[in-house]
């Protein structure tokens, strides 16, 4: 039914058809109107219809200026990219020089959010209408959501330059020549760079960047085009070590660039004008000589030039040494522990290292011990200055660490001070990090931005959750109009416009766009992709969800999920990857209570497959009174929990999945143990549950015998004349003979001695040296080997007192004193399933020969125990953990030993 508001809507545009109203007609008073009806449309939900109204009346009048505006509005309201109507109407009346109209309607559309088209048309406007100062300030908001803008950059630079404003002329023109690269137009690239050479070239960082994005994106002739420029402004002002350093990227890009070897040549001259031996380090070097490829001759002279009166050395076996004199081909070095060696110069190049009087290893040297380290504590910036500059400029944590512990640092001053130092590689913006490494740092000559240094995270990461987190991180200190959100934004985007498939990189570059379009919507891409329409393509979901790394994206996966009718399936199956409590609660709330149950039940069936999943849900929900009513009872969980526990010991003594089986064992063991839920239980429980939990618990053999002690002693607190299966049976009931303690074969009995004797004489000494090697890598506390070792060391000692144990307690059984007149050790025997009605084999042994898969039988095992001493033709029916057997003994011989 019509609401007032649509009845309104319709006249209004049957007048405009009949009346055939002008543009000179119109004014802003008329749009305000239309903007009332908009409101009142709005007020009562009619929006919908209103703007199908419109959308009709287009097809026949095109140029209606009330349904183009009425809904374009309604469209913007909506948040949708599609702004083509009101694109029309604004350049209606932009044609007939309506600027005070146009500068309306481009505000009214800026009400909404920032828009290049409405930005670009208002600051045309107002160039025509002469309001200058209103034209820079819509500038300065266009370029910041305009990233291909590069002129109106530059016409801002060059407007801050007029007014004498240096600072913020330098940064529109910063911002220009990286949009002029992308944009590969050299000329005003060329322009902008010698401009900022005339104002800031001492920011050299800034320019090898850009030159390596020149050399990167257009040529390596242009980007040394460049560098001659600023090499220029240093060759002036005499700076020869950054004169070199441009000479050498120079060459770097033309080896065979004539001006450029003549010019080092020159600059090496300058510099070392007072060296004894740089005429003859030139003529050595062959640094003159054409034929020497240049970075060889480089690299010759200066290793040369660095042996001179003073300098320090480093030898790799006398340690540091200070050269004391050169005469000639000779060279005179005092070491610590070797003054007054004499050496050839030939001989010294070689097998000594040039040293800064900064190095860390010459302070070392020269200061004491006490002295470096409080310098080294009370400055910790300075500390990670002159390390990283030890090493050319580039140096992680562990090469910090090595230089500092133990030799100036102990192991516990490290840990507070690594700390400390870790938070000003980050924050302080005179630490940057090398663009593909994002854990080598460098110290930068000048101060480094925080903008610039989350992108350089961003480049250097390698992994697409990586790179994720970088940007999240980037947006938390900076804002999109940097240039360098503009290229880590479009990495994500291009993996949307290019995929063939989809995968967990696809949907997380979905999901991320996505959220950053609606803090910003002008930054919308305008792809048409669907989180529906990804879903549809995605083969096994599940297993895609599991590898969304980054728990935001994943949470945003979830919810547009939510969106789509079969959310509760999709929620289910899910769930075994996420453990997300989010999902059960949503699927709670939405009446999925059988779902629900379905799941939990399936997953406590399954529980040797969802490992994960059963000990959270065994945790989060056994005091939830929905799941006493899906009818699953607590004492299947602790069994459950108990063969987890006995499943996990024996993968890790096999070496499958040890890590991952480590922390399910340690998580089962907790929720049992530590935690006193199995204890707890069986304090309330009757003694057949008792008999099956803690029978199931003393079979588990790498179980701490501590913890099954514990318990037969509380339910001997409880019950004092309660019965334990496996306790040694009486000796008539162990066939003819008298045998006390555990019953074994001589063939298992041989295997856990050659089991023991493997480990002691084998994997302990290989163990011993695993920790005298991790021993070796420095602090012992953040030694992941050394950790690691040491709970090997650990397991193997628990192994070797266990099974020296049970080889103590081994009684060999002979296998001529087999008793066949009744089930006992060493029999076969044969039984009729009466509930079956098939005849069912078994072999009775001790623990150390079971095997259930094969149906050998432990005595000691509640099975065993029920059918020991039955003879042929006795019938036995009986329950083991909620399962009912009923047999008849058919026939019983010796089994194979």
């Amino acid at each position: 039914m019509s609401t007032q508001s649509v009845k309104a809507v319709s006249e209004l545009l049957n007048e405009e058809k009949w009346t055939r109203a002008t543009l000179n007609s119109y004014g802003i008073n008329n749009f305000q109107e239309l903007d009332a009806v908009i409101a009142d449309v709005v007020d009562d939900g009619s929006e919908e219809e209103v703007r199908e109204i419109c959308e009709e009346h287009l097809k026949h009048t095109k140029n209606s200026i009330i349904a183009l505006y009425i809904a374009g509005i309604l469209a913007l309201r909506r948040q949708l990219v599609d702004d083509t109507n009101l694109v029309m109407i604004i350049n209606i009346f932009t044609d007939n020089r309506k600027w005070n109209i146009v500068e309306y309607l481009c505000k009214r559309i800026l009400e909404f959010g920032e828009n290049k088209f409405a930005l670009r048309t208002l600051a045309d406007c107002y160039d025509n209408k002469n309001e200058d100062e209103n034209k820079i300030e819509i500038w300065e908001r266009l370029i910041k959501v305009d990233y291909e803008e590069a002129d109106i950059v530059r016409q801002l630079a060059e407007f801050r330059e007029e007014e004498k404003d240096i600072e913020g002329a330098i940064d529109y023109y910063k911002k220009a020549i990286h949009r002029y690269i992308n944009k590969k137009m050299f000329t005003n690239i060329k322009d902008i760079w010698d401009k900022l050479v005339e104002y800031c070239p001492e920011e050299t960082d800034f320019f090898f960047n850009v030159d390596k994005k020149i050399e990167k994106m257009i040529s390596p002739e242009r980007a040394s085009q460049l560098l001659e420029n600023l090499y220029g402004y240093y060759r002036e002002a005499e700076d020869w070590d950054k004169s070199i350093d441009i000479l050498k990227r120079i060459l770097d890009y033309d080896p065979k660039n004539v001006w450029a070897r003549k010019e080092i040549t020159e600059c090496y001259r300058q510099k070392f004008k007072d060296h004894s031996q740089l005429a003859e380090y030139i003529r050595i070097s062959n640094l003159t000589q054409s034929w020497r490829n240049v970075h060889d001759a480089i690299a010759d002279f200066e290793k040369h030039i660095s042996f001179d009166s003073g300098n320090f050395v480093c030898h790799r076996s006398w340690g540091i040494g200070r050269i004391r004199a050169i005469d000639g081909d000779d060279i005179t070095i005092d070491f610590t522990r070797k003054r007054g060696h004499s050496m050839s110069l030939k001989m010294a190049v070689n097998a000594l290292s040039s040293l800064q009087r900064d190095h860390i290893w010459v302070l070392k040297v020269t200061k004491s011990k006490d002295e470096l380290r409080s310098m080294v504590k009370e400055d910790p910036s300075w500390a990670l200055r002159t390390i990283i500059r030890s090493f050319d400029n580039a140096a992680n944590m562990k090469q910090i660490k090595a230089e500092l512990v133990p030799s100036i640092l102990t192991p516990s001053e490290w840990s507070s001070w690594s700390t400390n130092a870790r938070k000003r590689l980050k924050e302080d913006t005179s630490f940057g990090n090398l663009p593909d490494k994002i854990d080598v740092f460098v110290v930068r000559e000048q101060p480094i931005s925080v903008e610039e240094k989350a992108f350089n995270r961003f480049k250097a990461v390698k992994s697409f959750f990586g790179k994720v987190a970088a940007l999240r991180d980037f947006l938390g200190s900076a804002k999109p109009e940097s240039e360098y959100f503009s290229e880590m934004f479009s990495y994500f985007v291009n993996i949307l416009k290019a995929y063939a498939s989809v995968n967990e990189q696809v949907v997380g570059s979905f999901l991320l766009v996505e959220h950053i379009v609606e803090d910003y919507p002008y930054l919308n891409p305008g792809l048409g992709i669907t989180f529906k329409d990804l879903i549809e393509e995605i083969d096994d979901i599940m297993a895609l969800f599991g590898k969304i790394e980054d728990s935001e994206l994943a949470k945003r996966f979830l919810a547009e999920l939510k969106a789509l009718d079969e959310w509760p399936e999709y929620y289910v199956k899910i769930f075994p990857t996420s453990l997300s409590k989010y999902i059960i609660d949503e699927l709670y709330a939405a009446g999925h209570d059988d779902l629900v149950q379905s799941l939990f039940s399936d997953i406590i069936e399954k529980y040797r497959e969802n490992r994960e999943a059963f000990i959270w849900l065994a945790k989060h929900y056994e005091n939830d009174p929905r799941v006493a009513e899906y009818g699953i009872e607590y004492e299947k969980i602790l069994i459950n929990m108990i063969h987890l526990v006995d499943i996990t010991f024996r993968e890790i003594t096999n070496r499958r999945d040890v890590s991952s089986n480590r922390k399910l064992n340690r998580q089962a063991q907790n929720f049992l143990f530590k935690e006193k839920r199995l204890e707890n239980y069986l304090m309330k429980a009757d003694e057949d549950s008792i008999h099956r939990l803690y029978t199931l618990v003393s079979d588990v053999k790498d179980l701490d015998p501590s913890i099954s002690i514990e318990l037969k002693h509380k339910i001997i607190e409880r019950f004092p004349n309660f019965k334990f299966f496996g306790e040694p049976a009486p000796a008539a009931s162990v066939g003819r003979v008298k045998i006390k303690g555990l019953i074994v074969t001589a063939s298992s009995y041989q295997r856990k001695q050659d089991e023991l004797r493997h480990i002691i004489d084998v994997e302990i000494p290989e163990n011993s040296r695993e920790i005298g090697t991790a021993s070796a890598l420095g602090d012992l506390r953040e030694n992941a080997e050394y950790k690691a070792a040491k709970e090997k060391q650990e397991l193997l000692n628990l192994n070797v007192s266990r099974l020296k144990d049970d080889l103590d307690k081994a009684q060999i059984f002979d296998k001529n004193q087999v008793d066949t007149e009744q089930v006992s050790f060493g029999t076969r025997v044969e039984l009729l399933n009466n509930n079956t009605g098939k005849v069912e084999t078994y072999a009775f042994f001790g623990p150390w020969e079971s095997d259930p898969n094969k149906n050998v039988i432990s005595y000691q095992s509640p099975f065993g125990m029920k059918l020991w001493g039955l003879k042929e033709g006795e019938h036995i029916d009986f329950s083991i953990n909620e399962n009912h057997y009923d047999y008849t003994v058919k026939s019983i011989a010796k089994g194979d030993f």
